[in-house]
């Protein structure tokens, strides 16, 4: 059976229906399928971000570091949610390649209730443990009772949160990308009319932000969650195929290990560098509290630029699954090439503005006093003087992931974080105190930048191969 906005084609006496992503020109399918996944990658963001500056502009800096030691704690709900999104989205896009339908349906269902368990179950296991949760998060004595606040309500979203993002893959998966897009960017829009209603006319501080945020994540998964019950193109959702298969469980969740993995190892960065960054700040005249406030916002920052970066690689991930699976190498290799480029370009454009205008960019985050603002663009400086890197590196882990090694996709999720930014981060301020930790992003950049283009240079000579065997 075809896929709905099949291309019909016919060639002598045969006449056989080619799908998009194997048909279309690759400069437009990395249009079509990109611009929502970067639009749903920045949304998503945008959560964080949006309350960041709000409570920064109407609680203070205080406020802007609960959120900091709070996000270790999303990060573990991502890891979740990208491990079942990710996973299942490779996973059928390569079946929808092989046009095996039924299996794709079945993996859609399957994420459902998956989502749904899992959900429920972090959200239950947060809220018995907060308080020793966020203290190992790098919560002090001041900031604690604004990150209770503000991640005890948060954690009750948790469920639709997970929801959302995998049914948003799914979505992309399903030849939808822009109802991915729409369904994201209904919540954030919500998110950033509800902040400052709820901050300043309610003046619910932190507890406000946190409120709007997950009555933003509901919506979300309302409007996947109905898509995919009424309007699915090639899956939709139906009670009777709700209970799991462990065999299909088996086969799609390794695919999103790698980008479960870099999610965990976020999480882990996060937890070194806030208890870092207090113990050093506490050294110097910083302060703890105002340089885990600093870092934070700092690596917000940082997180929309690669969320741009992560929307390429999510976008090209249907049509290298699809082609990967429709046995299309020339496809394959063209959807990397193009997407890397874009990736890159974004990187290289966001370094710039860093160094160049780091004042007004902090400034959207409120204003401080002049020791906290003067650490504050030193530290976006110097930490992201390797984010140029970031594109290159953000895509070839998706393609590894997409067309089904999640081995090499998992060891490059770990590498930046895990392997080489944690370890730096502990070593370097042994030396130079709090400016080692500011040093240690730079270095992990470019090191693993130049480990990802062995893994790269190998595949595209393997790929080489395999075009020009082809031809033949």
């Amino acid at each position: 059976m075809a896929q709905n906005g099949g291309i019909k084609l016919e060639n002598g006496e045969n006449t056989r229906t080619k799908n998009p992503p194997e048909a279309e020109s690759i400069n437009k399918l990395i249009l079509k399928y990109s611009l929502p996944a970067i639009t749903s990658s920045l949304v998503s963001s945008v959560y964080n971000i949006v309350d960041q500056i709000f409570i920064g502009q109407g609680v203070g800096y205080l406020g802007n570091a609960a959120t900091t030691v709070s996000f270790p704690m999303m990060t573990i709900v991502m890891a979740f949610a990208t491990l079942l999104g990710s996973g299942g989205s490779a996973y059928t896009a390569i079946k929808l390649g092989e046009r095996d339908e039924k299996e794709a349906n079945l993996t859609l269902n399957n994420l459902f209730s998956l989502s749904v368990g899992v959900g429920i179950i972090v959200a239950l296991l947060g809220l018995i443990f907060l308080d020793p949760m966020l203290r190992m998060f790098g919560a002090t004595d001041t900031v604690l009772p604004y990150a209770r606040d503000y991640a005890s309500i948060v954690l009750m979203g948790v469920p639709f949160s997970v929801l959302g993002i995998t049914m948003s893959n799914m979505a992309r998966t399903d030849g939808n990308p822009r109802l991915s897009m729409y369904g994201i960017l209904i919540g954030a829009v919500l998110n950033t009319i509800l902040d400052p209603i709820y901050i300043f006319v309610f003046h619910w501080g932190v507890s406000g932000a946190a409120i709007a945020t997950i009555t933003s994540q509901i919506i979300s998964a309302v409007v996947l969650v109905v898509y995919f019950l009424k309007k699915g193109k090639n899956m939709r959702l139906r009670r009777k195929t709700f209970r799991l298969d462990s065999e299909i469980c088996a086969r799609a969740l390794p695919l999103g290990i790698s980008s479960g993995i870099t999610q965990v190892a976020s999480t882990i960065l996060q937890v070194v560098m806030n208890n870092s960054l207090v113990y050093y700040g506490n050294q110097t005249t910083v302060g703890g509290d105002a340089a885990l406030s600093a870092m934070g916002i700092v690596n917000k920052i940082s997180m929309i630029l690669i969320s741009i970066c992560i929307g390429i690689g999510i976008g090209s991930q249907p049509i290298l699954g699809f082609n990967k699976g429709a046995n299309q190498p020339k496809r394959v290799r063209k959807t990397y090439l193009l997407a890397i480029s874009a990736a890159t370009a974004v990187s290289i454009l966001g370094w710039l503005a860093c160094q160049i205008f780091p004042g007004p960019i902090l400034s959207l985050f409120g204003t401080q006093d002049a020791e906290f603002t003067q650490f504050a663009v030193k530290c976006l400086k110097i930490y992201m003087l390797g984010i140029f890197t970031a594109g290159f590196q953000v895509v070839s882990t998706s393609y590894f992931q997409s067309t089904g090694q999640p081995l090499k996709a998992s060891v490059l999720s770990m590498l930046r974080q895990l392997l080489l930014l944690i370890p730096l981060i502990l070593i370097l301020p042994l030396t130079f105190s709090l400016d080692g930790i500011l040093y240690a992003g730079p270095i992990a950049d470019v090191a693993s930048a130049v480990i990802v283009s062995l893994f790269v240079v190998y595949e595209l000579r393997k790929l080489n191969k395999v075009c020009s065997a082809s031809e033949a």
